[in-house]
């Protein structure tokens, strides 16, 4: 069976694709802040939780230790968790607001996928999925006709442009493991305000990856539509 871990999974898309691939077979993991929340969250769909903070060494070194001691390895590992943080016009921006969402979106997708490395090499196929996002993208953000145009996001749309970067870096540089970056679209969620697609769309790009195995690609951006433009 695949063993799956999913950060930020107990809420909104996190939660669709926790759903979607218990329904796939896969053995899922869901990691929360909470360990409350994240429990609930698991026990609604047969699958389990741990406590993981992405953004805490020792909350990130505990999940390993306990995956590791109870499965062995990981198969796939979905970097879900992201914050939006305090929205600001671009020229107010203050460098501790900006860092506050690369703590999570960016510096937190680094911390988790190199402490998880050694149980992704025991697994069987292993991949690993990045959710961005097309507020990232240059061409989108750039395009009136796109949402993504839409909205002046400087630290989200920067940390999500940086984490299709570190998608593609990973990919060229460690070819035993898979690593392609996702875009759910706007997704109606408590985080974008509920404006967008249902989330059971904005689940199916990450979905889809995660459930390919041994025929995944590696380096690639896409969302349910196919190749991301950047």
């Amino acid at each position: 069976m695949t063993t799956t871990l999913i950060t930020g999974a107990n809420t909104g898309i996190g939660f669709e694709m926790a759903r979607q691939l218990t329904a796939a077979g896969h053995d899922v993991w869901i990691g929360a802040r909470d360990l409350d929340r994240g429990r609930a969250a698991a026990e609604a769909l047969g699958a389990h939780t741990v406590q993981l903070d992405v953004t805490d060494d020792g909350s990130v070194a505990a999940a390993v230790a306990l995956l590791g001691d109870r499965v062995g390895r990981l198969d796939v590992l979905v970097n879900n968790a992201g914050v939006l943080g305090e929205v600001a016009p671009p020229a107010e921006m203050t460098v501790d607001q900006i860092r506050a969402v690369y703590e999570t979106n960016v510096f937190g997708l680094v911390r988790v996928t190199r402490a998880f490395l050694p149980l992704l090499r025991r697994g069987a196929h292993p991949s690993v999925v990045n959710v961005t996002s097309g507020l990232g993208s240059f061409t989108l953000t750039g395009d009136p006709q796109r949402v993504e145009s839409q909205y002046p996001l400087a630290a989200y749309g920067s940390s999500k442009t940086a984490v299709t970067m570190l998608t593609m870096q990973y990919a060229r540089t460690i070819p035993d493991i898979r690593f392609n970056a996702v875009d759910p679209g706007q997704t109606a969620t408590e985080f974008t305000g509920g404006l967008g697609h249902t989330v059971e769309q904005g689940a199916s790009a990450a979905v889809r990856i995660a459930t390919l195995g041994a025929a995944a690609p590696t380096g690639t951006a896409t969302d349910a539509d196919g190749t991301l433009p950047w």
